[in-house]
């Protein structure tokens, strides 16, 4: 059998895999908190409840209406992304141009209470969700046995990653979006709605979170829990990458994912403290982040 220091080949793939499945639900919500933070100053802290969301939605729409996985992944974030469109008109907009603190408090808050209400109402133990018919199995590849409907995860993560960046960097939208955010007033001054910009720009952040969820929900048990778990991991990744960073968001995810899963097989004891030392140790020398501007 294969060798590398010491460590079985199976065995180092089959981690550094795992490190690149949890590599892409890191990118992807840390990609919407990097939206929302870059385009609206707004520390999200209810991204972890929104990825929850997205879960309990494709379960809910499975087991109430019988709409599937692949349908699930279109309007689960479609609902998420609607009630994140609420909580910014409603609430959000009125802290605007306030120290972020203020949102990230509020947005604190609102995870606090829709966990609470889903812990209220479905308790502490995971749902099941299986995953479609299409994904089930494993494929072997020679050196590694892989699991299908993981590797469709690291694709379909790379591919809604990669077509953000594009929407954000590369079109006119993402142009008055990133314009909004320097000089609302010239912005409008050209006749775009900048109001309705930052809500469809929030909306879209929390429809990323609930989409990593949809993703999430057939690896995972559909838990109130499952945000919470996640999220201070999550803020670490943005801090390495550079709050606001949308390009930073998505290396960084995908680089400390895997990290962490090397970390598993040479170290295992460190595995779960990993991330927070990269990232100390990235904001003693660059207190920006590897992809973040300085003030």
């Amino acid at each position: 059998m294969t060798m590398i220091f010491g460590v079985a080949l199976p065995a180092l793939l089959g981690q550094l895999l795992l490190g690149l499945i949890n590599g892409s639900f890191y990118a992807m919500l840390s990609l919407g908190l990097a939206v929302i933070f870059g385009l609206l100053r707004v520390i999200n802290f209810a991204h972890g409840a929104q990825y929850m969301l997205g879960a309990f939605a494709a379960f809910l729409l499975l087991e109430r209406t019988g709409i599937g996985y692949w349908a699930a992944l279109l309007v689960a974030p479609l609902i998420v992304g609607v009630v994140a469109v609420v909580i910014e008109r409603t609430m959000l907009r009125r802290l605007y141009g306030l120290d972020p603190l203020y949102g990230l408090l509020l947005t604190f808050g609102i995870a606090l209470v829709l966990e609470g209400l889903f812990r209220e109402w479905y308790g502490t133990s995971g749902k099941p969700y299986a995953a479609p018919p299409e994904l089930v199995g494993a494929t072997n590849l020679g050196f590694m046995v892989l699991p299908i409907y993981r590797g469709w995860v690291v694709a379909a993560s790379l591919v809604v990653c990669i077509a953000t960046w594009l929407l954000i960097e590369k079109t006119r939208l993402g142009t008055y979006l990133r314009a909004a955010t320097e000089n609302a007033a010239l912005v409008e001054s050209f006749g775009v709605n900048v109001p309705m910009l930052l809500t469809l720009t929030y909306g879209l952040g929390a429809a990323l979170a609930a989409l990593a969820g949809v993703l999430a929900a057939p690896i995972q048990q559909v838990s109130p829990l499952m945000g919470s778990n996640l999220i201070i991991v999550v803020f670490a990744v943005v801090v390495v990458g550079g709050m606001g960073s949308i390009m930073g968001a998505i290396v960084t995810g995908y680089t400390l994912g895997i990290f962490e899963g090397l970390t598993k097989v040479f170290y295992p004891e460190a595995s779960n403290i990993v991330i927070f030392v990269i990232m100390a140790l990235v904001l003693l020398v660059r207190p920006a982040g590897l992809f973040g501007r300085g003030a």
